[in-house]
């Protein structure tokens, strides 16, 4: 008699799952690039043949409004209309002086992207070069490179040194968002704070002007609440605040400091993100990151603090005092608002942006 077969634990399907859409997923993706390539190359030697023509808007639209015509015929899949046709011999004319490498970075994207790098990124190879890059490596749709332009990614991420260990505990595709989402430096001086206060003051104060705190903290935040209950194993922990991104679909936890960056708070906010990934997190987000936020903090301090933590965690300062002409000027962008608020009537608050 055959014996039954042995039953696997759902733990080890789950990684023979995994493990399967992986490589599926990277074979689309080979196969996404190399049809990119080899289309790329058919409009690259197009643009090629146009800018060898000497052919200019001036005097060349008939002959490129017929090649259009012509060439639909035989190939109505191509896009080739004449607009197309003039962006082929830009793409020939930006980068047929650039580095080899920035050509074949270039080559593999889909002709959208690199239509939307060439308006955006003009002659900055170093630019296109970390645009490309990143949406080859972590397959980009277009929206996600045109907000990575906007944010200015390269220019913080390349150009900055974030105090905080995402690169080693975040996906791939999350790091560099993840980077430009949450800042080293925050500006709290619409607080109009002038002396000294307690952490639960300042909570209170950020609560209170929760607006400006999104308008500052950055795009695709949602506040969730302060002092957020968490109940596990009979105790209660309160996070400071808790707050929603919704670009990187992770909940985010903030502890404020009005000190300096101590290294004991990261094994706080680390215990923190385990009990909101445990209680809270759904199954379509991603992990929970935790930002402790101080007055002061030391880079080196922050560095070996968070080594060997596994929990996305930043460390960011704040600026709180504000000089007495610079208050003096909150203030009566205060009044001025309070006024205008008045005179509209009662309106309901909005803190998603």
């Amino acid at each position: 008699m055959a014996k039954e077969p042995q039953k696997l634990q759902e733990t080890e399907y789950g990684e023979i799952l995994r493990q399967a859409v992986a490589v599926i997923n990277e074979t689309r993706i080979n196969i996404a690039r190399q049809l990119n390539a080899s289309e790329n190359t058919a409009y690259w030697k197009i643009g090629k043949l146009l800018h060898e023509r000497k052919l200019e808007s001036k005097h060349g639209n008939a002959v490129v409004r017929r090649l259009s015509i012509d060439l639909k015929e035989r190939f109505p899949d191509m896009g080739l209309s004449p607009r197309n046709l003039w962006d082929m011999k830009k793409f020939y004319e930006r980068f047929s002086l650039s580095a080899p490498k920035v050509q074949q970075a270039v080559a593999l994207l889909p002709w959208g992207h690199i239509l939307l790098l060439m308006r955006s990124v003009t002659d900055d190879d170093d630019r296109a070069l970390f645009y490309a890059t990143e949406c080859v490596s972590k397959g980009w749709p277009r929206d996600m490179l045109v907000t990575a332009v906007q944010m200015q990614m390269y220019e913080h991420v390349v150009l900055s040194n974030p105090a905080n260990n995402f690169e080693k505990t975040l996906p791939e595709n999350q790091v560099a968002f993840a980077n430009e989402t949450f800042r080293s430096s925050y500006n709290l001086g619409f607080l109009s704070v002038t002396d000294s206060l307690e952490e639960i003051e300042l909570e209170k104060k950020l609560v209170e002007k929760v607006k400006q705190f999104l308008l500052e903290l950055g795009k695709g935040f949602a506040f969730i609440g302060n002092q957020h209950v968490l109940e596990y194993n009979g105790k209660t922990r309160k996070v400071d605040m808790l707050f929603f991104n919704r670009h990187l679909k992770s909940l985010v936890a903030i502890d404020l400091k009005i000190g300096e960056f101590k290294p004991e708070y990261v094994g706080k906010m680390n215990y923190y993100l385990s009990l909101l990934d445990r209680l809270e997190r759904n199954e379509d987000e991603n992990r929970s990151i935790g930002i402790i936020l101080c007055a002061t903090k030391d880079s080196v301090e922050v560095e070996l603090s968070l080594d060997g933590i596994d929990k996305p965690i930043g460390v960011a300062d704040y600026q709180l005092l504000l000089p007495k002409a610079e208050l003096q000027k909150v203030l009566t962008d205060e009044i001025k608002s309070f006024n205008a608020e008045q005179k509209r009537g009662p309106k309901k608050m909005v803190i998603e942006k």
